[in-house]
């Protein structure tokens, strides 16, 4: 918290991944509950929540088969040739417009 004319403003925490992963865990495993994790680890029960749901939410892409993975990767390869194009046929057409005298 700082203090400034008789204001006070606080700052906002930003935590790392890693840190947020661990706490993340703690709350799934229920070894405790979320007010003692939040006061062992100085973070709002609330907090601990939405990364608790995140945690949960996002766990399923880890178990996704190799073949997804390889969809995915022709996917983002695909795309990459589109933009190509588009790119060369953008210099492609500014080059035309430029020959002919034509501005839009």
């Amino acid at each position: 918290m700082t203090k400034i004319r008789g204001l006070i403003i606080t700052m906002k925490k930003v935590f790392n991944t890693s840190f947020k992963a661990k706490v993340a865990l703690e709350a799934i495993k229920e070894g405790k509950t979320l007010t003692e994790l939040s006061s062992q680890y100085s973070v709002h029960p609330e907090q601990i929540r939405r990364w608790r749901k995140v945690l949960t939410e996002g766990i399923t892409g880890l178990f996704e088969s190799k073949e997804n993975g390889k969809e995915r990767a022709d996917k983002n390869k695909l795309i990459d040739e589109l933009y190509k194009q588009i790119g060369q046929l953008k210099v492609e057409l500014d080059w035309l417009k430029k020959k002919t005298g034509i501005n839009y």
